[in-house]
């Protein structure tokens, strides 16, 4: 950092340099490493370093993605309120409704990695509830995380893999709901990217994405399959039940922008160099 002039050090992977030379900051995504080992079955080295990081100062300032996250690690770590920033992400530019025929057979939409925490073997036993007696899909957007247990093909289980962010805002924009059952989210940025398209989105009550939907989607009790299966019953059978649903969405999602969190986060820079130099 001496010999590139670099005056500050922003660690994004939950880790801040040991030796404070320079002030840092800190991002922490979530608190699934130490909220549930099975979440992160690779993470036992940020387990044991970064809370040895927080409780002896070493991060000048630290950024979480939403309030939620940010009163959770306060109260986890024992963190000064004002060195802790609630800062949002946001969604592409590109991810906006895009104009398409209704799909010859309807479907559902789940778009993230394939692994425990994402609660995707419960959707799909709630959709499997919802077939029997419907005609609509379930499409699987997302790369498998090698913990997940492979799935089986079934008729009307579609599952494609890594898709090219390109390709989503259609995939997002035609799809009858998309179904976000998230066990926990440090921000839900799936969420915010659907409704950004316009999406009718069906999610858990996890608090960091009430915080972000704001009352734009419809939420169930992530543990409860029947809950989950009657919401999508609804969303098949009344569609037209959710177009105010749809708008609201929309509206709240033009309230973050990527400009707006670099500004922010340049805020926290200035912050820490200030405290810093105290």
């Amino acid at each position: 950092m001496t010999r590139r002039r670099v005056d500050l050090f922003h660690g994004t992977d939950f880790s801040v340099p040991y030796l404070p030379l320079r002030p840092s900051v800190m991002t922490l995504h979530d608190l699934s490493p130490w909220l549930d080992p099975q979440w992160q079955p690779d993470a036992g080295r940020i387990r044991r370093r970064t809370p040895l990081l927080l409780r002896v100062g070493l991060a000048t300032m630290i950024i979480t993605h939403s309030e939620a996250v940010r009163r959770a690690a306060i109260a986890r770590f024992r963190l000064q309120a004002d060195r802790v920033v609630a800062i949002p992400l946001a969604a592409s530019e590109h991810f906006r409704p895009v104009p398409c025929a209704p799909s010859e057979t309807p479907y559902f939409l789940f778009v993230g990695t394939l692994e425990p925490r994402k609660n995707v073997i419960r959707l799909i036993e709630a959709w499997r509830e919802v077939r029997k007696t419907r005609q609509v899909d379930l499409v699987l957007a997302g790369r498998t995380r090698a913990d997940f247990p492979p799935l089986s093909p079934e008729p009307g289980l579609r599952v494609l893999g890594a898709v090219a962010e390109e390709d989503l805002p259609l995939l997002y924009s035609a799809a009858l709901a998309v179904v976000y059952p998230s066990m926990y989210e440090g921000f839900g940025l799936p969420v915010l990217e659907a409704m950004q398209c316009g999406a009718l989105v069906i999610t858990s009550r996890d608090p960091a994405i009430l915080e972000l939907s704001a009352g734009a989607a419809v939420h169930v009790d992530a543990n409860n399959t029947r809950s989950l299966g009657d919401a999508l019953a609804l969303a098949h059978d009344c569609p037209q039940n959710f177009a105010g649903l749809r708008d609201r969405a929309l509206a709240r999602s033009h309230e973050f922008s990527w400009r707006r969190t670099a500004e922010r986060t340049w805020e926290v820079y200035a912050e820490a160099r200030r405290i810093f130099r105290k």
